[in-house]
């Protein structure tokens, strides 16, 4: 399945959250990642990035789950920071 994820975490968890991230998915911009997974890769990615927020001090995950990339369109204006584009 095809996953953008974002996050907003409190600027000490930034390094642990990004390292976490990068290793599933492919970096974006900030803290934006996208990728395909398989849904126990997703659900480990879960655990692991829900060991690290902190909700009291307000951290967020957010994640879109798609089942394919079949119906999307990404579009991007300026620089395009991800480095693995496919050109179909």
């Amino acid at each position: 399945m095809f996953i953008i994820l974002y996050y907003d975490v409190n600027e000490k968890r930034c390094s642990k959250m990004l390292k976490k991230c990068r290793a599933y998915l492919q970096w974006v911009q900030n803290s934006v990642f996208e990728g395909n997974l398989t849904e126990s890769q997703l659900k480990r990615l879960i655990s692991d990035l829900a060991k690290i927020i902190n909700e009291e001090e307000g951290d967020s995950l957010i994640i879109y789950k798609f089942e394919s990339q079949r119906y999307t369109d990404r579009i991007v204006v300026g620089k395009d920071k991800k480095t693995d584009i496919n050109f179909i």
